[in-house]
């Protein structure tokens, strides 16, 4: 099992990133990727159990909003397309100075024997276009 964590600092409102991260569609623009909803929340379109296929064409995980915290938090994990035995991420939210400062970790546990490190580097590599999207839509 492998964590990693990116904490940074998005020229915005709480408020604003907050939606961008937990309306998981409204970032899909900014992405290389496409993010599209495939399963509405319990209460919410975006809610708990919101579940989300985050790809291109055929290839792509699925993942589910697990808790949600409005303009503090949003945790999810993966339920669909990755060889994995469990991964979730946690993103928090907090007010740092005129902007927010956001908390992004992703933490995996391959099917595969994978050394940490290199596992560590690769969820670097999928939180950052996450960070670099929510940056331009703020813009």
């Amino acid at each position: 099992m492998a964590s990693t964590t990116v904490d940074t600092v998005i020229a915005a409102p709480r408020a604003t990133v907050y939606r961008l991260f937990a309306d998981r569609e409204s970032i899909s623009p900014y992405l290389a990727v496409n993010v599209t909803l495939v399963r509405p929340g319990e209460t919410e379109r975006e809610g708990v159990g919101a579940q989300h296929k985050i790809g291109a064409g055929p290839v792509g995980v699925v993942e589910e909003i697990t808790a949600l915290v409005p303009n503090e938090r949003m945790e999810y994990k993966i339920v669909k397309g990755a060889p994995v035995k469990s991964h979730t991420g946690v993103i928090t939210f907090a007010d740092a100075g005129d902007g927010t400062r956001v908390t992004y970790t992703m933490t995996s546990d391959p099917s595969l024997p994978v050394p940490a490190k290199a596992l560590e580097i690769g969820l670097k590599g999928l939180i950052n276009p996450f960070i670099a999207a929510a940056r331009k839509a703020v813009r």
